[in-house]
């Protein structure tokens, strides 16, 4: 499936154009309500989005991931002094072996996936994740919360005097396109333009990079991340190196990702379901040694570039203390019982209990104890 592309040009030379008042009085022109109406229903149908905004660029993409590949070509010695358990890994480094997927452990989820089609259903993981993950916080966080373990001081590893300057630069700029199209969506589904980026102000929004050693795990089928969803707002991701992101549709269907050049690919998290009722549902994924990993390790052994496959992975959060609950109008969604009111941090917390990044605590809801809120 080729995903339409969604610029996000037309919407900024709007926002940029002088003489505009406040947000929440625009007056969209007919074509720009159109375009929101076309995200709206591309995330909502698919899960998905491909977008492209100018001012994210393949360049920018290109410094983070030579970065990112040198720093995971350190020893594991080396990683390990950025490790922050005692921060729920929300920061630093996230060793392989670490976290589990949901799918492992989540008994209805398994059960789902037995209800696809053959061709659509996941490689099911049996244990945790053949993955590093470095936490970058992106933004200002708030200076009071409830959930200091989510919204910590940033970790700079040492030996990497352009760290800050470049996981900065690119995060920055991948959640202001997060937020743009937090706006375009909430114009979309006919709510109030701020709805969704108020509430991701001041949000632990995190830099994500995933890091796979391919010169390890490079046979067709291994399963460097299991089938989970996000349980964030909205997931970003730029181009990789290495092919192997498997997502599924609304539908069901099961697809490869191809990012087309200059653009980025979006996700729905559990949050956007939260807030919206089970309208928007949370995209399931998974990252698989595929054909086309093959043919990319092949073609990187053979130009002497590194085999470490990094994601370009931001995650866009609600802020820890607000409130997830339907809003507006989907309040009355069929679903929306299925959603109560809860902090999102205390929410957070229990979702990262359940995938084995938080000590779970007795009074953990069955969030935390294989119990997924599919709906």
């Amino acid at each position: 499936m080729d995903f339409p592309v969604i610029e996000l040009e037309p919407y900024l030379q709007f926002l940029h154009a002088e003489g505009r008042g406040p947000r929440h009085e625009l007056q969209l022109p007919s074509a720009l309500k159109d375009l929101c109406d076309s995200l709206a229903r591309c995330l909502r149908e698919t899960g998905a989005l491909v977008i492209r905004d100018p001012r994210c660029h393949a360049e920018d993409n290109d410094r983070f991931l030579d970065m990112m590949e040198h720093f995971f070509e350190q020893s594991d010695e080396f990683k390990w002094k950025f490790s922050y358990p005692q921060l729920h890994y929300q920061v630093g480094v996230t060793p392989e072996g670490i976290e589990v997927p949901r799918s492992a452990l989540d008994k209805n989820m398994q059960e789902q996936t037995l209800q696809l089609s053959q061709d659509s259903r996941p490689h099911m993981p049996t244990g945790p994740d053949r993955k590093w993950r470095y936490m970058w916080r992106v933004g200002p966080r708030p200076p009071q919360t409830r959930f200091k373990e989510l919204n910590a001081e940033p970790v700079v590893p040492d030996g990497f005097p352009d760290w800050v300057d470049v996981m900065n630069g690119w995060g920055c700029k991948m959640i202001a396109a997060v937020e743009v199209v937090a706006e375009m969506l909430a114009i979309g589904v006919g709510v109030p333009p701020k709805s969704f980026t108020s509430l991701m102000y001041q949000g632990p929004h995190m830099l994500a990079p995933t890091g796979s050693d391919l010169r390890k795990y490079n046979e067709e089928g291994v399963i460097l991340a299991g089938y989970h969803y996000d349980l964030n707002f909205l997931t970003i991701h730029g181009r990789c190196r290495f092919p192997g992101l498997f997502i599924w549709l609304k539908n069901l269907q099961r697809i490869e990702v191809r990012i087309p050049a200059g653009c980025l690919l979006i996700q729905a998290g559990k949050q956007l379901e939260w807030l919206t009722g089970g309208v928007f549902t949370s995209g399931m994924h998974e990252v698989v040694v595929s054909n086309r990993t093959l043919a990319a390790i092949d073609t990187a052994t053979k130009c002497g570039h590194s085999l470490w496959r990094v994601s370009s992975t931001v995650f866009g959060h609600i802020a820890s203390d607000a409130i997830l609950q339907p809003l507006g109008h989907f309040a009355t969604s069929p679903e929306a019982n299925k959603y109560p009111a809860i902090h999102a941090g205390e929410y957070v917390e229990l979702e990262l209990a359940a995938i084995n990044l938080k000590e779970r605590e007795s009074k953990d809801s069955s969030i935390a104890n294989g119990e997924s809120l599919s709906v």
